[in-house]
């Protein structure tokens, strides 16, 4: 629409040129009129392209019997500049901005024209789409002193941008987005964006990316490319916290930008936020309830300690694939909660379904469930089945010796109480004979006449246990 406007007055301001307007005024030509028989082709010619509908074929033959004669600079000066009319009309852009070339060459444009001139004869080279000659003609019109509008920095902003000098771009760009302000139209910001982009400036890009998203917080892509920005900058921090902001605002829909989040809380070290989302998405029906997904999420309870929730998880994951493992990592939940007997139970069941990842350690976990019942015998047994797997032969022989080294303790301390008894009986016994000599044997007390007894069942029960020995 714009370029359209442009046409309409530059092919007016091409009929003034041709009407010999200001031709006077030149420098070069100080012929003012037309003689008679030069006018009256001229007028010929003109009439046709004026009339409805134009006759430029006709026109054209008109102009080129008025150029056979002798033509002084004012006559020449009309005849190129309705030259260049004609060829606007007929869609020869090039032919007409070459002949407005001539009209400047040879100084037959007026000063107060010579800009305007200058731009028409950039905009006819465009409208051809030889984008790097108009490029050159709307420098020749800057460098003339031409001042561009809002409109004709954006066009050179993008035939700078087309002709590899993206800094001079991007100098133009940074002047209609000045004159638009924050609410320039988005084609504008995308501009700029690229231009920052490509010429290193992430901190002009990063102000303009927030600018652009406090005007529309709602823009997806928008939110998309300043996460990208993070990332390619290395700051997977920020890039986490712009995707988390995406998904609490309701613009992550897809369920591999929702996993993108649940790894983001993961790798953070924020394993039960990453599992609380994951869940969330799994109840709505975003994120797919199969065996992987949910493996995923008893992961990461596992891993927050979380083994409560764990459970209900894990007992999913049983529904869909039957398995020792699925039975072994349930019976590791129950065991961290200190549900002994759950955890016996649920680990048996892995033994006897197999394919456990770690069936020796799984026998190890199953005698210290039994263990901590009082229920040794049946303990060192699972101990000794841990001992004919490879991982857990190191655990079982391990409870084993500990088991035997408790039980050598326990018998130790009941041997030193026994010997310490007699020792203390036949102590008192010695106290009594004592005491006899002095009083006699019927005034030494009760206890004087059961010590004997007495140290001779201490001495019995000594020997008791170390016949057990």
């Amino acid at each position: 629409m714009r370029m359209t406007r442009h046409l309409r007055s530059m092919t007016a301001a091409i009929a003034i040129l041709a009407a010999g307007t200001g031709i006077a005024a030149a420098q070069s030509c100080e012929e003012t009129t037309f003689r008679s028989k030069q006018g009256q082709l001229y007028l010929d010619a003109e009439n046709l392209l004026l009339q409805e509908p134009k006759d430029t074929e006709g026109a054209l033959r008109k102009l080129n019997e008025l150029r056979q004669q002798e033509l002084n600079c004012y006559e020449e000066a009309a005849a190129i500049g309705l030259s260049a009319q004609i060829k606007v009309e007929s869609g020869d852009n090039i032919g007409a901005a070459r002949e407005l070339e001539r009209l400047v060459e040879r100084g037959y444009v007026p000063a107060d024209q010579r800009l305007n001139t200058l731009k028409n004869i950039a905009y006819l080279y465009l409208q051809a789409d030889d984008r790097e000659t108009a490029l050159r003609k709307f420098e020749d019109w800057t460098r003339a002193g031409g001042k561009p509008n809002r409109d004709e920095m954006f066009l050179l902003g993008q035939l700078y941008y087309q002709a590899g000098n993206k800094q001079q771009s991007l100098n133009y760009m940074e002047q209609v987005f000045e004159i638009d302000g924050p609410d320039a139209e988005r084609a504008v910001y995308d501009f700029l964006i690229l231009l920052y982009d490509e010429t290193g400036q992430r901190a002009k890009r990063a102000r303009l990316l927030e600018t652009l998203l406090q005007r529309d917080p709602s823009d997806k892509q928008l939110w998309q490319i300043i996460t990208s920005d993070y990332f390619e900058g290395g700051d997977e921090r920020k890039a986490f916290e712009m995707q988390k902001a995406m998904y609490f605002a309701g613009l992550l829909e897809d369920s591999g930008e929702i996993m993108q989040i649940v790894n983001f809380y993961n790798q953070f070290d924020v394993p039960f936020e990453a599992a609380k989302v994951l869940e969330k998405e799994m109840n709505a029906g975003r994120i797919d309830k199969n065996f992987k997904n949910l493996d995923q999420l008893a992961n990461l309870y596992q891993v927050s300690r979380e083994y409560e929730r764990a459970i209900p998880v894990i007992k999913e994951m049983a529904k869909i694939e039957d398995t020792g493992r699925v039975y072994e990592r349930l019976g590791r939940s129950y065991f961290e909660m200190g549900r002994w007997q759950d955890a016996e139970e649920a680990l048996r069941q892995a033994q006897a379904k197999g394919n456990m990842k770690e069936p020796g350690y799984g026998w190890v976990l199953i005698g210290q469930s039994l263990y901590n019942r009082d229920q040794r015998g049946p303990a060192r047994e699972a101990f000794r089945q841990a001992m004919n797997f490879r991982d857990g032969r190191a655990g079982g022989q391990g409870w084993l010796d500990f088991m035997q080294n408790e039980e050598d303790t326990q018998r130790a301390l009941v041997v030193f109480e026994a010997e310490q008894d007699v020792i203390t009986l036949r102590a008192e016994q010695e106290r009594c004979k004592q005491i006899e000599v002095v009083v006699g044997a019927d005034q030494a007390g009760e206890e004087c006449k059961t010590v004997a007894t007495r140290l001779e069942e201490a001495q019995a029960e000594l020997a008791e246990i170390m016949g057990q020995s």
